[in-house]
């Protein structure tokens, strides 16, 4: 036909993708994506289709479609799109130009079938295990901090607050609406610290602090000091307290014994748990109320700050290459969502840690 991309057409335009650096190319080449096989069919439990059914979807091409949402924050709607739209799409999942591309309905189901079998963690678990086999252990102890992921705001009347707050359904929601409401997420605040601007008056008054309000949930990380690698991960809701998630984060196979994080997570209890584990604290000190913090421990904090701050480069990757958002109703969702999005990067990770290996 008249017009229609023959072979060497198509494979052209591959070399040119190739050419123009295809990251989806590179991250193909890097992840062994069979290696999820097994837990995806273990959390499907497909059944044997009778005759005359339109034959499922591979297990692995719908798992590399979540991934590549996660990557570029799209909708089920618009991933369809995207996949029939672009050749790099259509490449990294396997699919030809002729290839039936699983709509924006078989896309939600897939993902509403991980998410009843809570299979995130073992998907999880089993690229962790791939990374060590790779040689990329957990070293040089762990960095533990949390970030708020938005989730749009709802807007409920004082009354439908109070009800969600004490765990009930307002009596005057319908099913359908209850099924359209988050009752999960919630408002937190967030404090930026103000700067005060190069070559300001030092006798000025210094600017206020920033309170951000913000709606959402939390995702929790720990990742191991020497590649950067999240290694243990959680999901809460905006206004859960960070330090209390401090036992689950800390992974006993990290090589390494210290574990830093920020004032938040520093406790009598904490640091009795660290210690019962032979962990080293590096967690920072607060200052007493109404009083300086002493130089001695405010250097030490900054010294601390140089190595926790690897922990903000792994959020702002997230926030701002993947546009990570959370656009599902409930926790149940919003975890598999902030799963990959944790997945995900360590994928982005392990491409960037093999194209610059450590020196001998």
């Amino acid at each position: 036909m008249a017009g229609q991309p023959g072979f060497f057409d198509l494979s052209d335009r591959y070399e040119a993708l190739s050419a123009a650096g295809d990251p989806l190319e590179r991250l193909a080449s890097v992840v062994d994506f069979e290696v999820f096989r097994g837990p995806l069919v273990a959390a499907l439990r497909r059944s044997v289709r009778g005759k005359g059914g339109r034959p499922p979807f591979d297990p692995v091409l719908m798992f590399k479609i979540l991934v590549l949402q996660a990557l570029y924050s799209l909708s089920d709607e618009a991933t369809e799109f995207q996949i029939k739209d672009r050749l790099s799409f259509q490449r990294f999942l396997g699919l030809g130009l002729d290839g039936t591309v699983p709509d924006a309905t078989t896309v939600w189901l897939f993902r509403e079938r991980l998410v009843q079998a809570k299979a995130i963690d073992k998907l999880f678990v089993r690229f962790d295990a791939a990374l060590k086999d790779r040689g990329y252990l957990a070293m040089g102890g762990q960095i533990i901090d949390a970030t708020v992921v938005p989730a749009p705001k709802q807007r409920n009347t004082e009354a439908e607050k109070a009800a969600i707050k004490e765990g009930r359904v307002p009596e005057e929601w319908k099913p359908a609406k209850a099924r359209q409401k988050d009752r999960d997420a919630r408002w937190s605040i967030k404090y930026s610290k103000a700067k005060v601007r190069e070559g300001a008056d030092p006798k000025a008054a210094k600017p206020v602090d920033l309170a951000i309000p913000m709606f959402g949930y939390k995702n929790h990380i720990g990742i191991d000091r020497a590649h950067g690698l999240i290694r243990t991960w959680g999901t809460s809701a905006a206004n859960a307290h960070d330090g209390a998630r401090l036992p689950d984060l800390i992974s006993t196979g990290n090589t390494g014994s210290g574990v830093w994080a920020d004032t938040a997570y520093r406790s009598k209890k904490n640091e009795a748990f660290l210690a019962a584990g032979m962990f080293k604290s590096h967690i920072h000190q607060r200052r007493k109320p109404r009083r300086s913090l002493p130089e001695r421990i405010a250097k030490a904090n900054t010294r601390r700050s140089r190595i926790r701050a690897q922990v903000e480069h792994v959020f702002a990757g997230q926030k701002h290459r993947m546009g990570l958002v959370v656009r599902t109703i409930g926790i149940a969702r919003a975890t598999i969502k902030i799963g990959m999005a944790n997945l995900v990067y360590n994928f982005q990770r392990l491409a960037w840690l093999e194209g610059h290996p450590a020196p001998a």
